[in-house]
């Protein structure tokens, strides 16, 4: 395996600047459905392919072509990505690999890193960022939208440079190494976890209706509400949450969800069965 890259080209300068370039921070940018993030990708590691390649014109071409094939995962690991791709480049110019297999290793990093990534950033730390700036913007407070772009970015940013760094440095024999210990399962497993219990939090604390329907008469009247919380608080909103999820699954779009519960918020607090 290796562990350092002495005899590497692109230095430390270049591959930050290719975790912030256009194509870097732009890979949604150009998405598309047959190639998806393809574009972005080799927008990415151009200027970094110009030097590997500044006397092998021909190689420099074949490279182009070779980065316009399909490409997709979470856009924070791509410069992790690009970074063992690179590594691989400068193989490939020098003779000692051949570039046809640059794109079965993308292909393989794309699904574990997926996983990965869409579950720390999208299912986790997202999640976190939202669930603080919103507490703090429905008190009115200006850090709510600066804590989320803070949360959010931070770690982003920093998985871009330090990814991009580490992939060019390990090359493409760290991602084996970490699915034959189990550190990719576990950081999934993890993560997960972790995203499950912010979800569930915040069904109880920003699902903002309550059932006004009332049981009995007299003195012994109760809302439903008070039975439903005497079962287990907060059941309405993970109930809502629930049915959301197998709309979705349902292939339900969120547009298609959004209006039709403020249709239905509308129609059940006319009846009195919805109360905010």
């Amino acid at each position: 395996m290796m562990t350092s890259k002495q005899t590497g080209i692109i230095t430390k300068k270049e591959l930050t600047r290719m975790s912030f370039n256009v194509g870097g921070l732009g890979m949604e940018w150009s998405w598309n459905y047959p190639r998806q993030m393809h574009m972005a990708f080799l927008l990415m590691l151009d200027p970094s392919l110009k030097k590997i390649y500044a006397t092998n014109p021909e190689g420099y071409k074949d490279a182009l072509i070779r980065h316009m094939e399909f490409f997709n995962i979470t856009p924070q690991l791509a410069p992790f990505v690009g970074g063992i791709v690179l590594s691989m480049e400068e193989e490939v110019n020098k003779g000692d690999i051949d570039g046809d297999g640059i794109n079965g290793i993308k292909a393989a990093l794309m699904g574990p890193l997926s996983g990965i990534g869409d579950s720390i950033f999208l299912g986790c730390i997202r999640v976190i960022a939202l669930g603080v700036g919103l507490s703090l913007a429905q008190q009115g407070s200006i850090l709510g939208p600066i804590l989320y772009v803070l949360i959010y970015n931070v770690p982003a940013f920093l998985v871009r440079v330090f990814g991009a760094r580490l992939g060019y440095n390990l090359g493409f024999n760290y991602l084996t190494k970490a699915q034959e210990n189990g550190t990719m399962d576990k950081l999934m497993y993890a993560a997960g976890i972790l995203g499950i219990m912010v979800i569930g939090s915040m069904t109880f604390d920003m699902f903002w209706a309550s059932v006004s329907l009332q049981i009995g008469s007299g003195e012994s009247v109760a809302s439903l509400q008070e039975v439903l919380d005497g079962i287990m608080p907060g059941i309405v909103g993970l109930g809502v949450t629930w049915i959301y999820y197998w709309a979705l699954g349902k292939k339900v779009g969120p547009v298609k969800l959004i209006l039709i519960t403020v249709v239905l918020g509308i129609v059940m607090a006319y009846f009195g069965i919805m109360a905010a």
